[in-house]
């Protein structure tokens, strides 16, 4: 009995609410593709953290435990002693690092969408895992999950133990567990939902009255298939292919072409501005169309009701850059941090563009960039400013910087939102290669920032953040 995202949502929209409804959600393979204790043996393997004898007995617990039937939690233990006399801070900095580096790019972008369906009906939200609090807690935070159920880690003063505070929740232990949880949280488990794709979850699923089989691994598409329980396949994190290489080759190669154009243009009339306007067009169009990336815009026009204007996106992705080119076109540059001067992605358009390379280590040099930005604007020429600072790992906003709105201020010229709801899932911000594929793209209203004062800048760009977070949570139609 399967069942698409539409239609479990619609479910889960029309059923009953409130926080007496849980919604239980296991990690591995169900909220991200794969497992996350893989980007923990891999860094320790790259790291040299990991010895002969250690790696042995990893690989014939994995064996075991996986193909021949074994105790799965075996491997998990041999982890746990790893970490014997590590500070349960350092820990968690290696958790935070590894869902920046590798875990975020592995998350389910549908699986976003369903969290954020339970979140909506103000029901209460678990992450339910064998796995560890440092392995779980980034994810959960990142999808605004509160609650966590999993395997908790034995400390003293601070320290790792190396061992588990009561063994391992895989199958029945886990299901105990939820039930505990949900008895101390008064959840009426017959109303509530849960979501896993191993068998070994059998007896979790069977503890809710609403059990999904979520990208289910043969052995619990069987078991559902007998239980009547409904099947649920989400979409899998994009994988970058020789398509995606060879299509990132030729927008490179059509970024340059239409850069160059643009030169050769400018230099044959003797109108820099015109040769930059008709170069930066061509160029995102060339890049765009050679990587197999379209746009679907809402709100377009207001691309051109206010300029010139302080242009503001959301970042996660390299892909970004192609794309906000593609919208804003003509009479526009950039304010960028001094370390992307060095990226080799980047050297090309700098020369080009002229961007105010912003220096973060020196606020008096930073501020004096800033000031400068405001003449070019009088000059109407627009800015684009990334108010985040950096690409972030998932849709989540990060915190907004002032530069963007101090200098809308200063101009007094409005502020332009552009909201990118997906470039993170057709190139992640680690990757070289973009996957073809559709980008959803708002253009809010023009923010007049007339009024606006020093005093009130902080409530202002809080109130600007919120309006992108908004969109992104309910993206227009």
């Amino acid at each position: 009995m399967s069942h698409t995202l539409s239609e479990v949502t619609d479910v889960v929209r029309t059923g009953d609410a409130g926080p007496r409804v849980g919604a239980f959600f296991d990690l591995d393979g169900t909220l991200v593709h794969g497992y996350t204790a893989d980007s923990i043996y891999r860094d320790r393997i790259r790291r040299g953290d990991i010895g002969a004898r250690e790696f042995a007995r990893i690989i014939v617990a994995a064996v075991d435990g996986t193909l021949l039937g074994g105790d799965p939690p075996a491997l998990g233990a041999i982890g746990f002693a790893a970490l014997r006399g590590r500070t349960v801070g350092a820990v968690t900095e290696t958790g935070e690092r590894l869902f920046a580096e590798r875990i975020a790019g592995t998350m389910r972008p549908e699986a976003r969408d369903l969290v954020r369906a339970h979140l909506r009906r103000g029901h209460t939200v678990v992450v339910a895992s064998s796995a560890t609090r440092m392995q779980i807690a980034p994810v959960a935070r990142d999808l605004g999950i509160a609650h966590i159920v999993c395997t908790e880690l034995e400390e003293e003063d601070g320290v790792l133990t190396g061992r588990s505070t009561a063994g391992m929740l895989w199958g029945e232990p886990k299901a105990k567990a939820v039930r505990a949880f949900a008895l101390a949280h008064d959840i009426d488990l017959e109303r509530s939902y849960a979501y896993a794709n191993g068998p070994e979850d059998i007896a979790f699923l069977s503890s809710v009255g609403h059990p999904y089989a979520l990208n289910p691994h043969p052995d619990l598409c069987r078991a559902a298939g007998e239980l009547g329980w409904p099947v649920l396949t989400l979409r899998e994190p994009r994988t970058p292919d020789l398509r995606a290489f060879l299509g990132t080759v030729g927008g490179l190669i059509g970024v340059n072409a239409g850069l160059a154009t643009g030169v050769t243009i400018g230099w044959l009339t003797g109108d820099r501005r015109l040769g930059l306007n008709a170069g930066v067009g061509l160029a995102a169009d060339l890049a765009l169309a050679l990587t197999g990336v379209r746009l679907n815009v809402v709100g377009e026009e207001n691309l051109d009701r206010a300029r010139p204007a302080v242009f503001i996106a959301n970042h996660q992705s390299t892909l970004d850059v192609p794309v906000l080119a593609a919208l804003l076109r003509h009479d526009f540059t950039a304010v960028a941090k001094q370390e992307a001067r060095l990226d080799p992605r980047m050297a090309v358009i700098g020369a080009v563009l002229d961007p105010v390379w912003i220096d973060r280590s020196d606020l008096a040099k930073a501020k004096q960039s800033l000031d400068g930005v405001a003449e070019r604007l009088r000059a109407g020429v627009s800015i684009l400013i990334l108010p985040e600072g950096t690409r972030m790992p998932t849709p989540t906003l990060g915190r907004f910087k002032k530069g963007a709105f101090h200098i809308a201020r200063q101009a007094g010229v409005p502020i332009v939102p552009i909201v990118l709801r997906n470039t993170g899932e057709l190139a992640w911000r680690r990757s070289l290669l973009v996957n073809p594929g559709t980008v959803d793209v708002a253009v809010l209203d023009p923010i007049p920032t007339d009024g606006w004062t020093a005093d009130d800048l902080d409530d202002r760009i809080a109130e600007v953040r919120q309006q992108v977070a908004a969109t992104l949570e309910d993206w227009p139609a």
